[in-house]
């Protein structure tokens, strides 16, 4: 009965992502670029080592996957997403920067991420977050299954609305509500649920704010051993 009630919720949220999406696809990437701030950074960090996986769970129109793509060319790198029409135009922008041999593609929910691709490729040792954590209704249960998949000594860097907290509290104000209409909501609690997770599990977060805190930057190091095990459900 669980799995069945996740799959609906699952559902449900694909389905509301893809309203919203079905009409800005196409310009998503024009319009964004001018308030998604800190995704640069956040790929400039990767560093993934030669050889290794990297895996963007939420890419949308892999825009990060191809700049990270053609920024560290010994990796391989994949992606995922709840809404098709986002990934009809990710596939699209990636034939048209000739990155489409470079990145695979699936279709999947960053609640259950594991069940979006084969056992063959279930392990990583980067897996990134772009401005999807204030979109996903169990963020926190995202960030655990998302540590699932990482390899040793692999790491999670995440990017994401922060809470304004060096600007102006009319602007912190008129922005949560302007991103309540694309059913955005910045994760006030994402530091201190981080910093739960290391004392539970051994990992170590670093925590980068950005453009007087508009942005928040993590970055999470796995441990040497997987950490599978390790996470409370």
């Amino acid at each position: 009965m669980d799995d069945i009630l996740r799959k609906h919720d699952s559902d449900r949220h694909a389905d509301l992502m893809d309203r919203i999406y079905r009409s800005q696809s196409g310009i998503y990437d024009l319009t964004r670029k001018y308030y998604l701030l800190g995704r640069d950074q956040l790929i400039a960090a990767l560093d993934p080592p030669p050889g290794g996986r990297v895996l963007e769970i939420g890419c949308g129109t892999a825009r990060n996957l191809v700049r990270a793509a053609k920024a560290w060319p010994e990796a391989e790198f994949y992606g995922f997403d709840i809404s098709s029409e986002m990934l009809k135009e990710a596939r699209k922008n990636m034939a048209q920067s000739g990155m489409a041999e470079r990145i695979r593609l699936f279709h999947g929910d960053a609640e259950n991420p594991a069940q979006a691709m084969p056992l063959t490729v279930r392990t990583f040792d980067r897996i990134f977050l772009s401005f999807c954590l204030s979109m996903i209704p169990d963020w926190q249960g995202a960030i655990r299954q998302a540590l699932t998949l990482l390899g040793p000594g692999g790491e999670l860097h995440i990017v994401d609305f922060g809470q304004c907290e060096g600007l102006p509290p009319p602007f912190r104000s008129f922005l949560q509500q302007w991103l309540a209409l694309f059913h955005v909501e910045p994760r006030e609690h994402l530091r201190s649920f981080l910093a739960e997770l290391d004392a539970e599990i051994g990992t170590n977060s670093e925590f980068i704010p950005m453009y007087k805190g508009y942005s928040w930057r993590f970055v999470v190091q796995g441990r040497t051993a997987t950490i599978a095990g390790s996470l409370r459900h």
